[in-house]
């Protein structure tokens, strides 16, 4: 007996729209052969110096390694940015990446809390929050930091992974995210006294339950708020990267958003565990760019940047014992590894001129902003917010205000406004 399904006409009509989620997005094509070469490199040099570094320096300094590792892999498996995500949200409407990384930021705010909480640390590490000043510097590096991811075509965390995972363009993003760390570290006394109010903690008021349920609260309030707005502007799903799949896929494959947030949370976390604080990017580039700057005939030691509390002893000490060092070179090798095994690693040759000045110059900014700010979209946007710190969602506000210069500079330089299909990464 066959069966009529039930007439619609009673069904109000807001409940007929599809929701932002519903619409399947495109099917991954399959994953290409495994790149062997790269493969076989990138994985000698993954084990050969993890096994220096332990030996050299210890455990501390070779489970960040692992860490760095770890997120590299994760970063490249699910695409997880931060550049194209704010793009597609100003430009398009589509809130899919902007909801991930509340995802990314209420799983790393639960985290911290339980273990800042508890004092919990590896190592003899003892965690702490991120907390930074809020300012001019806050207001004017997170609106520069955020022109140049535009303009670059990466973030802090996306250029290492993409770096890692052969794209040329963005070797040259890095190139400039190192001189422009560089020239502010060298620069420090023309904008370490610019106007600010001291840090403000949730945890210091509210205690940290308070903090993590303030913290939640506004998380969830975005994540309507953005369905909301995607639902007005309707923008097509988003394409899907090529992926192997069944099991393969975890290894070979594109991972969901869903997957890449919770794993970098558990990583990011685990990086507080081990070192005592969150995890961090952009200090490494003003080391690196010093120790050139020294080894040229220069002397960095002697800028009042390094002689700060702090400062002093990263720069005196060995590169592969920094914290942030030693995660970035290892989200770099974990993404050549998993972008060998995905079969996608390749170098981009022929980069357009206008592009290459795009993305040295997107580079310089960020570098520069993220000195002001005093972190990037890691160091004040995510550790900021999962600490509970005012910093990381004034730092977001203003980068978002970012994103919309950033986004109409981009045809100066015959880059494409985004389009509905984008990718998030």
């Amino acid at each position: 007996m066959t069966t009529t399904a039930p007439p619609r006409r009673n069904i109000p009509a807001a409940l007929l729209v599809p929701s932002p989620t519903s619409s399947p997005a495109p099917e991954a094509e399959p994953a290409p052969p495994v790149r062997r070469v790269p493969l076989v490199i990138s994985g000698l040099l993954a084990v050969a110096l993890t096994a220096y570094v332990w030996s050299a320096h210890g455990a501390k300094p070779g489970t960040l390694l692992l860490l760095g590792l770890g997120l590299g892999l994760a970063l490249f498996h699910s695409r997880f940015g931060f550049t194209s995500a704010w793009r597609q949200l100003v430009a398009v409407g589509n809130g899919q990446g902007l909801r991930a990384h509340a995802l990314l930021l209420g799983t790393t705010a639960t985290l911290f809390a339980l273990v800042i909480g508890s004092g919990t640390g590896l190592f003899g590490s003892v965690p702490a929050p991120s907390a930074g000043p809020l300012g001019v510097g806050l207001l004017v590096g997170a609106f520069v930091f955020a022109v140049g991811m535009q303009l670059g075509g990466a973030c802090a965390s996306g250029t290492l992974f993409a770096v890692g995972s052969g794209q040329s363009s963005i070797v040259l993003t890095l190139g400039g995210f190192i001189v422009g760390s560089t020239v502010a570290a060298w620069q420090f006394d023309l904008w370490k006294d610019l106007p600010a109010l001291d840090p403000v903690l949730l945890s210091d008021h509210v205690g940290w339950f308070g903090s993590w349920a303030l913290t939640i609260a506004v998380l969830g309030l975005i994540v309507l708020v953005s369905r909301r707005v995607q639902a007005r502007r309707n923008p097509p799903p988003i394409s899907t990267p090529p992926s192997a799949r069944g099991v393969a896929r975890v290894l070979r494959g594109s991972w969901p958003l869903v997957a890449g947030a919770l794993a970098l949370a558990v990583l990011g976390a685990g990086v507080l565990l081990v070192s005592g604080g969150p995890w961090g990017v952009t200090s490494a580039f003003s080391l690196w760019g010093s120790r050139v700057v020294d080894a040229l005939g220069g002397n960095p030691a002697n800028w009042s940047f390094w002689r700060q509390p702090g400062n002093a002893e990263m720069f005196a000490g060995p590169v592969l014992k920094d914290k942030n060092s030693l995660t970035d070179i290892g989200i770099m090798i974990g993404a050549a590894v998993a972008a060998s095994l995905g079969g996608t690693w390749a170098l981009h040759r022929g980069i357009p001129g206008r592009t290459a000045v795009a993305a040295v110059l997107g580079g310089v900014l960020m570098g520069i902003g993220a000195r002001l700010a005093g972190g990037c979209n890691i160091g004040a946007y995510l550790a900021g917010i999962a600490s509970g710190s005012l910093h990381g969602w004034i730092w977001g506000a203003t980068a978002l205000l970012g994103t919309w210069a950033g986004i109409r500079l981009r045809p100066l330089f015959a880059l494409g406004n985004p389009k509905p299909g984008d990718g998030i990464c």
